[in-house]
């Protein structure tokens, strides 16, 4: 790909930033520019993670931490409680981040790469807050954030730099500790690889069965979201069309993995595949993206599918929403269905998957050339700064943010 800062007529990612404003940031992003050209100096990496409970206490209690400023009564929250409860209050997604860290940390040390790393939840300790504050008393102010989110769209972006603004104000350390991060990371080698050695798996185990081709259909799964939302994900200019740049890089990496697949003879011309939502949580009146993965499955039988590979690919682990939602609900759907079905690993600390992490802290402190970037999607390389009025959130409107540029 082109590099957009030399030729801004080449690329749909060009942008002009002339006095743009990017709180909270180093000198080198401070101006705006989508990407930055100019090698950095970090005292530490952030890993940013959602968060969740670790004990049958914890429960209710992490979900008024995710659900505040929503109204939305315990007894509502209970019902969501039961999927937690059943795996005796624990999420997984604490022990995933806590190996991650370990991972990554490896592999930089491997490089001769000294930074330490801290992690910082946002909805469940330790709390960003408290962890910038430890940084901080290190004497570690200039951090470089990876979010444990592939994705652009509010919830899986720009909610976590509205958690490093705050973390940053509320603990007074404005002027003092400065977070960039790394770029939306969707379809890095790193990442989509896993998915394809999974979807590759399930594939031959489905032909080994006897399955025909046309009989096969892979699901891709991700987190539902509202549709007013998605179509704000993403820098508006883009004209990503419906599902906004959210759905687009789901679609993009879920296309790159079939045809890598079927270039290595694989997947066959007749295996069907499609992207489908989970883990709607809003009410019935608000419109969400579609269709669901549970729908989608009591449909296939009636399209002569007679298995199906349900494919995680908008997750880095197996945390809750893919344990209960898929693991539980999904294959009960599949075996209702009569369906064979398989559920394909997530990430998680796949060494292709840690070196990514690193090549993208790597990419920002050497100033990686955009033209240099790995990427597999026409849609990357993302920005290194988010652009103005990126992924807004309807109810809310615009926060505090860092790591962006002020709408």
């Amino acid at each position: 790909m082109p590099d957009p800062t030399e030729d801004p007529v080449l690329t749909p990612h060009a942008h002009t930033t002339s006095s743009a404003e990017v709180p909270h940031a180093t000198e080198a992003s401070a101006s705006g520019a989508p990407y930055v050209l100019t090698a950095q100096e970090y005292d530490a990496v952030l890993l940013a993670g959602f968060g969740g409970p670790e004990g049958q206490e914890d429960v209710l209690p992490f979900l008024r931490n995710v659900t505040r400023g929503r109204g939305i009564p315990d007894e509502r929250l209970e019902e969501v409680a039961t999927h937690y409860r059943h795996f005796g209050g624990v999420s997984p997604i604490n022990e995933h981040n806590r190996q991650l860290r370990e991972a990554i940390e490896a592999e930089m040390r491997s490089r001769g790469m000294e930074l330490p790393i801290y992690w910082g939840n946002r909805n469940w300790a330790p709390y960003l807050e408290d962890v910038v504050q430890e940084a901080a008393a290190a004497g570690h102010t200039r951090l470089l954030a990876v979010a444990t989110s592939a994705y652009s769209s509010y919830s899986s972006c720009r909610q976590y730099r509205e958690d490093f603004a705050r973390a940053v104000l509320d603990t007074g350390l404005a002027g003092v500790v400065r977070i960039d991060k790394v770029r939306q990371f969707f379809d890095v080698p790193g990442f989509v690889q896993p998915f394809a050695e999974g979807v590759a798996e399930a594939l031959r185990g489905f032909a080994g069965q006897g399955f025909a081709a046309e009989e096969i259909r892979v699901l891709f799964a991700t987190h539902s979201i509202p549709t007013a939302d998605a179509e704000r994900s993403g820098p508006q200019e883009l004209g990503l069309g419906e599902g906004g740049a959210y759905a687009a890089q789901h679609l993009a990496v879920g296309e790159q993995i079939m045809g890598l697949l079927r270039a290595e003879d694989v997947a066959g011309d007749g295996t069907g595949w499609e992207l489908v939502y989970q883990s709607r949580s809003g009410p019935p009146s608000q419109p969400w993206l579609e269709p669901d993965v549970c729908d989608r499955i009591a449909e296939l039988p009636g399209e002569g599918v007679k298995a199906v590979a349900v494919v995680p690919l908008g997750f880095l682990s197996d945390h809750m929403e893919v344990l209960w939602d898929l693991d539980e609900e999904a294959m009960e759907a599949a075996e209702e269905a009569g369906l064979r079905a398989v559920r394909t690993p997530t990430p998680g600390v796949h060494q292709a998957f840690v070196s990514s992490l690193v090549d993208l802290v790597q990419e920002r402190m050497e100033a990686v050339p955009v033209s240099e970037r790995p990427h597999l999607t026409e849609l990357g390389p993302w920005y290194d700064v988010c652009r103005p009025g990126c992924c807004e959130n309807v109810r809310r409107g615009f926060s505090p943010v860092a790591a962006g540029v002020v709408p």
